[in-house]
Formats: C-alpha cells, sequence, structure tokens
C-alpha cells in the first residue's frame, strides 16, 4: 500500500496527477489557481502553471496581455516603458512625451521636419497660410491679427495697390492726393522720369517735373519770354488782352517803371507809363 500525497488545500490524492510545489506544498493544479496562482493586471483572471507569466515592479500579466496600454501591440519581446503605470511601445512612449502640433493637436515625434514660431510648434504641413491654406514651408511668410500668410497671400488681402501699375506695394512707395504708388511709377508724364524726392507740379490732373513744366505746359513771359512758373522768384502774374507778364516783368517798355499796380498805357503792343505815354 503506497502513502498518500493529498494537495495541501483540497486533500485530494496528488498520485499519478500534475501538481505544483507551492511554498514545499504540494498544490493541485486547480488549487494553485484558486489559492497561489498571481492575477493578471490585465485581464484580472489568474495565470494559471501552464501560461507564461511576465511581472514587472511587482505586477503581473499573461504574456498574450503584456501589451501597450495605447496602440496594444504585444510587448513580451519587446522594449517598453511606463508611465502613470501604463505600459508603452516605444513609438507610444515618444508620442506621450512629443510635443504638439498647434495646428492638428498631434504628436510631432522626433525627426519630423516641423517649424517652431513665437513659442509653438507645427508639423511642416501644419503651418500653412491662413487665406490659401498652402504649407510655407521655407518661404517667407507676414502676419495679421495673429494669422499667418504667405506674401501672395497677404500682398492680395492687405497691401496697397499702385495707382499706375495696380500692383501691390510691397516696400516704399510714394503718396500724393492720398493715392499710393511705386516710387518707379510715380514718374514725369513726359520725359517718365522718377518724381520721388525732387519737386514738380501737376497740371490738368498729370505730374510733371519742373524742366517739363517749363518747356511744355508754363505759359511763357511777354516781357521775358521765360517760362511762368510757381518755382523761384516770383509767382504773380499780370494778365493783359491774351499776354502773361511775371509781376516783376510787367513794366513801362521806356522807363521800366514796374507798372503792376499802377495805371499804364498799351500803344502797338507795348505798354507805358502815363508819363512815358503822353512824351510818345
Amino acid at each position: 500500500m503506497t502513502d498518500r500525497f493529498d494537495c495541501f488545500y483540497c486533500r485530494d490524492d496528488l498520485n499519478g496527477k500534475k501538481y505544483i510545489r507551492k511554498e514545499e506544498k504540494p498544490v493541485c493544479m486547480r488549487c494553485f489557481e484558486k489559492f497561489c496562482a498571481n492575477n493578471c493586471t490585465e485581464c484580472r483572471r489568474p495565470i494559471g502553471a501552464d501560461s507564461k507569466e511576465l511581472h514587472h515592479k511587482g505586477r503581473y500579466w499573461h504574456e498574450a496581455c503584456f501589451r501597450c496600454s495605447k496602440c496594444y501591440k504585444p510587448l513580451a519581446k519587446e522594449s517598453f516603458s511606463t508611465k502613470d503605470d501604463r505600459i508603452l511601445c516605444g513609438k507610444c512612449s515618444s508620442r506621450e512625451d512629443a510635443p504638439r502640433c498647434h495646428g492638428c493637436y498631434k504628436a510631432i515625434l522626433a525627426g519630423a521636419e516641423n517649424v517652431e514660431y513665437k513659442g509653438n510648434v507645427w508639423h511642416e504641413d501644419c503651418f500653412t497660410c491662413y487665406q490659401c491654406k498652402k504649407p510655407i514651408r521655407s518661404q517667407s511668410f507676414m502676419t495679421k491679427n495673429d494669422n499667418v500668410y504667405c506674401t501672395n497671400c497677404h500682398e492680395k488681402k492687405f497691401a496697397k495697390h499702385c495707382s499706375g501699375c495696380k500692383q501691390p506695394i510691397t516696400t516704399g512707395g510714394v503718396n500724393y492726393q492720398d493715392q499710393p504708388w511705386h516710387s518707379d511709377c510715380f514718374v514725369c508724364t513726359r520725359c517718365r522720369k522718377p518724381l520721388g524726392g525732387t519737386r514738380f507740379t501737376s497740371h490738368e490732373e498729370k505730374v510733371f517735373c519742373v524742366d517739363c513744366y517749363k518747356s511744355t505746359v508754363a505759359k511763357k513771359c511777354t516781357g521775358c519770354h521765360n517760362p511762368i512758373t510757381g518755382f523761384g522768384k516770383a509767382t504773380n502774374v499780370v494778365n493783359y488782352e491774351g499776354g502773361s507778364w511775371h509781376e516783376y516783368c510787367f513794366n513801362c517798355k521806356r522807363c521800366s517803371m514796374n507798372l503792376a499796380d499802377k495805371r499804364f498805357i498799351a500803344e502797338a503792343g507795348s505798354i507805358y507809363c502815363s508819363d512815358c505815354a503822353k512824351k510818345l
């Protein structure tokens, strides 16, 4: 007669049966799962003697239950990390720690092309023009009300347009009578010389440099035959019977006394003071 070999818990005879020694005590398979087995951290079920058990920092898992808590990738044979008691694969761990895109709010993984601006970061394809939605990438850009615009869209939407060529004015320019001009477009009507920073005048809504105004527009003084302009010595003009004079040229032909504010007599196309007219 053989000696009895019983399970420590249920006292079932273990002769010829599979059993496990737990702390030097024989335990049948059923009692092992019931009283001795570790519970899986993931599924909460006992990890039986026939199952492969994985453990980390006092916690236990079935091999099939040891997975990334975000993407559920099996990690029994993979590297992993922990965060807030969660098991994470390498990829998900890097996403957890990665900065978030200011556009799509997804993680920007290490090595990914990105754009940093004013303390925020974007995926390269998420840093786009507010107007046309195209990625800025390596292009220059401008901002308005905290929105980012590519150069073309900013010009179309906000830039002043030249009164001459109707194209956007991006830098510099000239303002004349509340109208903006490119410096290269604000030119003399006759000789096409740029007028920015120089003296000029207008006639019948056209602008002229001083030289062209004198030679093509200004009336000629009947006395000195020079142009009568608003430039230089005097601007007062005397008009008489179709002729025009500088005020300082309106003189008696005989004695040269200035007659701008005096009585005069015209004789044979010339003007005379009263005294000289008596001597004719």
